[in-house]
């Protein structure tokens, strides 16, 4: 069988933060599926039909599903024969696979351990990028970032990112990383969706003016809410009812006034998304996240490949947010964060350097 060659298809491409990567606009991830609810056969399909419609880039974690995850995408990757070249890996370390005062966390010997454990599940000698999944406050920023560093030199990953640590935090790794001439993160992973914008729109807003950090999004769908699939209740085999331990707090709070007024923006997106934009719900909200310049790649979750070909319909959408249906967006979601305060002074110009 001769090893297939990797077609990016209409996929746009992206560099990843400052680095010469470059990563599909939207990528796959394992988290919650691959491993659990996506096993086998099934994981194959979804991941080959994702690199023949332009997604090379795949994300997982070591505690996702408790390495299980890990496992899944390295056996599927080695049965479809891939060229490593061609496709971009991404892992992250920290809550570990068992317990042990040792065996989670950012201490030196977590990160090297912990690499050497995913690479071992994945049967790979390198990963892309390896992202620290949290902030640690029990260990020192110096020993966290001269830890990643050695895994970058022993050849074990290529670059090193984070995942939702505050902007103090990547600050202060930049800090170390330039002081001491190591190597600093890249990325950062968080959520950022139309109902979660402080942090990737406003706190990390110096982050990206001064280091250039590209970010990985999760959640970009709020867990499967932006859908619209739970406009009108919880449907059976959803996300919310297949998951029902570890969505029982969202599921709550979609029954409180705040909850249902996100319900009714959700069906107001859906009209717009359907009258305007003649796409679903689902591209508008993925197609809205990937608009961000500062938005690298957008991760998708799928557990079966029609999911998938649907959310990729956003990549047609991404050109139709013209400013006026961004304003309507605006309109209806009523959160943007608010803007630094100028203290009584007026306004930069939008067309200058800010």
């Amino acid at each position: 069988m001769s090893t297939p060659t990797f077609d990016p298809k209409n996929m746009p491409f992206r560099r990843l933060g400052p680095s010469g990567l470059r990563v599909p606009v939207f990528s796959l991830g394992g988290w919650l599926t691959f491993g659990k609810s996506v096993v086998g056969d099934p994981c194959k399909e979804i991941m080959k039909l994702a690199f023949e419609n332009g997604i090379n880039m795949f994300d997982t974690a070591e505690a996702y599903n408790n390495g299980k995850s890990e496992e899944e995408m390295g056996r599927v990757i080695k049965e479809l024969g891939w060229h490593r070249s061609d496709i971009v890996i991404t892992t992250k370390l920290y809550w570990g696979t068992r317990p042990g005062p040792n065996n989670g966390g950012l201490s030196r010997k977590h990160i090297i351990e912990g690499t050497q454990e995913s690479l071992a599940r994945l049967q790979m000698d390198y990963v892309d990028v390896i992202f620290a999944h949290r902030a640690d406050p029990n260990v020192p920023m110096e020993e966290v970032v001269r830890a990643f560093s050695y895994v970058i030199e022993k050849g074990w990953a290529f670059y090193w990112a984070t995942s939702e640590w505050s902007a103090e935090q990547i600050e202060e790794a930049y800090h170390i990383a330039d002081k001491l001439h190591l190597i600093p993160p890249i990325a950062e992973q968080c959520q950022h969706n139309m109902f979660h914008r402080e942090r990737p729109e406003k706190e990390y807003a110096k982050i990206y003016s001064s280091y250039n950090i590209g970010t990985t999004v999760w959640s970009a769908l709020a867990s499967g809410l932006l859908t619209g699939k739970y406009n009108n209740g919880i449907p059976e085999g959803s996300r919310f009812d297949v998951e029902k331990n570890f969505f029982s707090g969202t599921v709550k709070q979609l029954q409180s006034p705040e909850g249902l007024e996100k319900i009714r923006k959700v069906k107001e997106l859906t009209k717009l998304a359907e009258e305007e934009l003649q796409t679903t719900p689902s591209a508008l909200a993925l197609a809205w996240v990937a608009r961000n310049p500062n938005t690298s790649t957008v991760i998708l979750g799928a557990t079966k490949p029609e999911q998938l070909l649907e959310n990729l319909k956003a990549i047609e959408v991404i050109p139709k947010l013209t400013p006026a249906i961004l304003e309507k967006i605006e309109v209806i979601l009523g959160n943007k964060p608010e803007p630094v305060n100028q203290y009584g002074r007026p306004l930069l110009d939008k067309f200058g350097k800010l």
